[in-house]
C-alpha cells in the first residue's frame, strides 16, 4: 500500500467568511470570524445569582433534593437544579433547550454553577424523584412565602385547574381529558395563588383524566397548613369546577369565607328567567342582581344579569331562552352585610390567576416539561413554579411597584451581553451597558440587591427622564 502520510505542516481551515450586507448606500461586506473570549448573551443573570445567594436559596434547596452523591467527582445536584432554573429564565421550555445553553461559554460562571447540565444529566436528575421526594420539593413554595414576610397579612387565596396538552401522549400521567381544544392527552394541574403578593402558594400535577375537583379538599388543607405563621386567608375564590357540596363543606369546616362560581344548571337557569321585577338594579349600568337563600345555613346564592348592550365585555353565559343578557351565579358564605354587587366585585379579581397560569405555561416552560416519569415531570414543574416565585421576590427586592412578567425581565434585564474574564485571577463580568446614566442605574440596582441603606432610589433618576426604563 502506498504511504500517503507526509511531514508537511497541516494548514488550518480559513476562519473568516465575508457576507454581503445590504445598506442604504449600497452593498457592504462584513467579515465573520470567531473568538475564544468567554462571552454570554445572559450577563444580567448575574444579578439573579447574587439575589439567590443573599436569599440563601442554594442551602434551602439542597435539603429538599433526594440526591445523595457518594463520589467526590459527582456533579452537585443543586447545580443541576439551578442550571435548569437558569435555563428557564433564559427562555428554555424543554430539557433539550436548557441543555443547549451549555454552548454559552460563560453562562455557568454567571449562574455560579460548575457547568450547564446536559440533557442526559437533567433526565437522570429528574428521574431520581419519586412521590415522597416530590412532596418534599413542593415545600420550596412555602419557603418563598416566608421570604415575602407575610406575617400579619390577610390574603385572598385563588384556586384553579387547567389542562397541559401533550399531543404524543405516551408519558406517565398523560391521559385523554377535556381541554379547550376538545378531548386531548394532557396533564391536569391544580394551583393555589395568593392574589395580593402574586405568589404561588401550592401546586400539584395530576393525570389528564382527573376532574377539577379531584383531590381539591386535601390540596386546600395542605395549602393552608403550609402558609407562613401569622398570615390569614380572608377569602377563598374558585371557579365553577370546584362547586360541589363536599368542597363547600370542607371550606366551612376550615372556617374559611369563600366565593365560588355556580354552574348554569337548570335550577339556576330557572332563576335567570324571572321577570324584570325580580331583579334589583345596581349602580353599575346594565347590571341587575337577585339573591336567594342557599341550600345550607349561612350560604347565599347570588345571580347576576348583565345587559349586553350596556356591558359588551361583561363576563357570564348567554342563554337562548333569555336573549340580550349574560348571566353569572355565585355562592358565598359572606355575611348579609356584604351587598350582592360587592360579592360580585370581590369575585372578579379571581381572573388574575388566569394570568399566572398563562405566564407559567408560556414563559416558564411548564407546557414543554414532560418527562417519561410522572414524578420527574412534576419535579420539573415545581422548579418552574419556584423560579416564578423567586422572580416575584426579586422584583420586590428591587422595589418594583408592580410585578413584571418574565418576558419583560428577560428582554430588559437578564438578556444582556457580557464578557467574562479572570484578570489577575479575579472573576470579572463586564456588562454591555452604554451610557454613564444607564451604568449608574445598574450600580444603584446592585446596591438595592445588597441592601445598602445609602443607595439612591431608582425612581429619582427615572423621574428626571435620564435613565432607560429597564423594568
Amino acid at each position: 500500500m502506498k504511504d500517503t502520510t507526509t511531514n508537511e505542516p497541516q494548514t488550518e481551515a480559513h476562519q473568516t467568511v465575508r457576507l454581503k450586507i445590504g445598506h442604504k448606500d449600497g452593498i457592504r461586506s462584513m467579515q465573520i470570524g470567531f473568538t475564544d473570549q468567554c462571552l454570554t448573551a445572559h450577563g444580567g443573570l448575574a444579578l439573579w445569582a447574587d439575589f439567590l445567594t443573599r436569599m440563601g436559596f442554594r442551602e434551602a434547596l439542597r435539603q429538599w433534593l433526594p440526591h445523595q452523591p457518594t463520589s467526590p467527582n459527582a456533579y452537585d445536584p443543586t447545580d443541576t437544579a439551578l442550571g435548569l432554573m437558569g435555563g428557564i429564565l433564559s427562555g428554555a421550555d424543554k430539557l433539550s433547550r436548557a441543555a443547549h445553553l451549555g454552548s454559552d461559554p460563560a453562562l455557568a460562571e454567571v449562574l455560579g454553577i460548575e457547568a450547564m447540565p446536559s440533557q442526559s444529566t437533567l433526565s437522570r436528575f429528574l428521574g431520581r424523584f419519586g412521590r415522597g421526594s416530590v412532596e418534599g420539593l413542593s415545600r420550596v413554595h412555602g419557603w418563598a412565602l416566608r421570604q415575602a414576610q407575610l406575617a400579619g397579612a390577610e390574603e385572598i387565596l385563588d384556586l384553579d385547574s387547567w389542562a397541559l396538552v401533550h399531543e404524543d401522549g405516551h408519558q406517565e400521567g398523560v391521559r385523554v381529558g377535556y381541554t379547550r381544544k376538545g378531548l386531548k392527552p394532557c396533564h391536569r394541574p391544580i394551583v393555589a395563588a395568593l392574589f395580593g403578593c402574586k405568589l404561588i402558594a401550592h401546586f400539584w400535577l395530576r393525570p389528564g383524566n382527573t376532574a377539577c375537583l379531584s383531590g381539591a379538599e386535601p390540596f386546600l388543607e395542605e395549602t393552608l397548613a403550609r402558609l407562613p405563621a401569622g398570615m390569614r386567608v380572608g377569602l377563598v375564590r374558585a371557579d365553577s369546577g370546584f362547586c360541589a357540596e363536599r368542597f363547600l363543606r370542607a371550606l366551612e369546616g376550615l372556617d374559611q369565607r369563600y366565593i365560588v362560581a355556580v354552574p348554569m344548571r337548570w335550577r339556576v337557569r330557572e332563576l335567570c328567567r324571572h321577570e324584570d321585577g325580580a331583579w334589583s338594579p345596581t349602580e353599575v349600568p346594565g347590571l341587575g342582581v337577585q339573591e336567594v337563600r342557599g341550600n345550607s345555613e349561612g350560604r347565599r346564592l347570588i345571580v347576576l344579569r348583565q345587559r349586553i348592550v350596556d356591558r359588551p365585555q361583561g363576563g357570564g353565559r348567554m342563554l337562548l331562552e333569555v336573549p340580550g343578557y349574560k348571566f353569572q351565579a355565585l355562592i358565598t358564605n359572606l355575611p348579609p352585610s356584604v351587598p350582592p354587587v360587592e360579592v360580585w366585585r370581590r369575585y372578579n379579581g379571581r381572573a388574575d390567576i388566569e394570568n399566572r397560569i398563562k405566564e407559567l405555561g408560556d414563559q416558564y416552560g411548564i407546557k414543554g416539561f414532560c418527562c417519561r416519569s410522572f414524578w420527574a415531570t412534576e419535579a420539573a414543574c415545581h422548579l418552574a413554579v419556584a423560579t416564578y416565585n423567586l422572580c416575584v421576590l426579586f422584583q420586590q427586592r428591587l422595589g418594583q411597584p408592580a410585578k413584571s412578567e418574565l418576558r419583560t425581565l428577560r428582554w430588559r434585564l437578564f438578556r444582556r451581553a457580557a464578557v467574562f474574564s479572570r484578570p489577575q485571577g479575579q472573576p470579572t463580568l463586564r456588562l454591555a451597558v452604554r451610557g454613564q446614566d444607564a451604568r449608574r442605574w445598574c450600580l444603584r440596582m446592585l446596591a438595592k440587591l445588597r441592601g445598602d441603606p445609602d443607595c439612591d432610589a431608582v425612581e429619582t433618576l427615572a423621574a428626571r427622564g435620564r435613565l432607560p426604563s429597564f423594568l
